[in-house]
């Protein structure tokens, strides 16, 4: 079976693919102190918990952390005797590479969203993640990530307003009853919440307006079912697409007898 791990700067996620479908989703913090065993002793208890005995001979890593990558291969090294696949090195093949800049650095996360993306709903698209930064994945005809947009998270700007505002509280983004806020966690509410749905249609209809077509728009990340009570903002919601890309990775690489 095979273990997908994705590691965002916020949290990290492990799913566990037996060929079928995925048998489990867990969350964990991202912290580049834990321990390959700690790691391990936490992926059991959560398998004890959940019932699940699995024979993991497989792994594939996708991280926007680098710090992390180093315990979560010895994590696949030690305990489960396989040597995994990190999206973004070079032995990992990608179906369709990015078309960016030379130089460029594309992050393994917004390499995985795209393909995911392109083998579930197919060609022109912009996927739009809300993680730590909300990021704008712009796809080709082909499948290929050619360049996007990094926006401040949600999460990150609310921290920022109130580290930086010393009498404004921090509170927690939710769809406010109405635009007008009356005392001021819902005036905050407000500006947060509609202000980045205004972002997301703004950039979206300037990305269709650049490359001259109509684009389909796919959200997915943490946050991404709270905005997708706005109508008309997404196309589709999709909450499991960068596992789906981690195993389309990991077939492909099967395939071409890369694994």
């Amino acid at each position: 079976m095979l273990l997908c791990i994705d590691t965002g700067n916020t949290n990290t996620q492990f799913s566990i693919w037996d060929g079928r479908r995925f048998l489990c989703h867990w969350r964990a913090a991202t912290d580049h102190r834990r321990t390959a065993d700690q790691y391990y002793v936490w992926l059991r208890s959560m398998m004890s918990l959940t019932g699940i005995e699995v024979d993991i001979d497989a792994c594939i890593i996708s991280s926007t952390v680098p710090r992390v990558v180093f315990n979560l291969r010895v994590l696949c090294n030690r305990y489960f005797e396989t040597r995994p696949m990190v999206v973004g090195k070079p032995d990992c093949l990608l179906p369709a590479p990015p078309r960016v800049d030379p130089g460029t650095v594309v992050g393994p996360d917004r390499i995985v969203n795209t393909w995911a993306a392109f083998d579930r709903y197919g060609p022109d698209l912009v996927v739009v993640d809300f993680g730590t930064a909300t990021t704008f994945d712009v796809v080709d005809s082909d499948g290929a990530y050619v360049g996007g947009v990094i926006a401040p998270g949600v999460n990150l700007s609310l921290e920022a307003l109130h580290m930086g505002a010393a009498s404004l509280p921090h509170v927690d983004v939710t769809r406010p009853a109405q635009v007008i806020g009356t005392n001021t966690v819902a005036c905050i509410e407000s500006g947060v919440f509609w202000g980045y749905a205004g972002l997301v249609r703004e950039i979206c209809a300037r990305i269709a307006g650049e490359r001259g077509q109509a684009m389909k728009i796919i959200a997915t990340g943490g946050l991404a079912a709270l905005f997708h009570q706005i109508e008309d903002l997404f196309d589709t919601w999709d909450d499991d697409l960068t596992m789906h890309g981690l195993r389309l990775i990991h077939d492909y690489n099967k395939e071409m007898g890369n694994v």
